[in-house]
């Protein structure tokens, strides 16, 4: 993190607060698509409950734990944190998605494609809540230095 005081205000989309909403709308999207999508596999018997959690968990914990390097910069003067593209976890997510379709709609394997599905989901729930958390941190720390 860097922690440089004599640096301008960032711009509004450039701020923690709205990077965290446009992850979430992202989310929210991911969410909806991929939940419909292994509901209806489980409705009709292709996948279980069962074998979206384990996954699921998996990939939450990457995920949260994954949430520690995205690149922070704090901007105390202003009390504000921005955060940066990360272009591992954009390129990570983005490669499962096309195996995902490919699983899909190519080979013909909905197993794998809902399981891969968990995974995403698992893995963008935990890096949002790891990034939350650590915003929160920092934030916290403002009001301590004010003090």
């Amino acid at each position: 993190m860097d922690m440089e005081d004599n640096r301008r205000k960032p711009a509004v989309m450039k701020q923690s607060r709205a990077k965290i909403w446009i992850r979430t709308g992202v989310l929210a999207v991911f969410l909806t698509l991929f939940g419909l999508s292994i509901y209806q596999d489980i409705i009709s018997g292709i996948f279980y409950w069962f074998w979206a959690m384990i996954p699921f968990f998996i990939c939450l914990v990457a995920g949260f734990w994954m949430s520690r390097f995205v690149p922070m910069q704090v901007y105390s003067e202003y009390q504000l944190i921005t955060f940066s593209f990360d272009r591992i976890y954009f390129i990570l997510i983005f490669s499962l998605v096309i195996i995902k379709v490919v699983a899909a709609r190519t080979i013909g394997l909905n197993f794998l494609a809902d399981i891969i599905m968990c995974g995403i989901l698992g893995m963008m729930i935990g890096r949002l809540s790891g990034i939350c958390l650590r915003v929160r941190t920092l934030k916290s720390s403002f009001g301590e230095r004010n003090s």
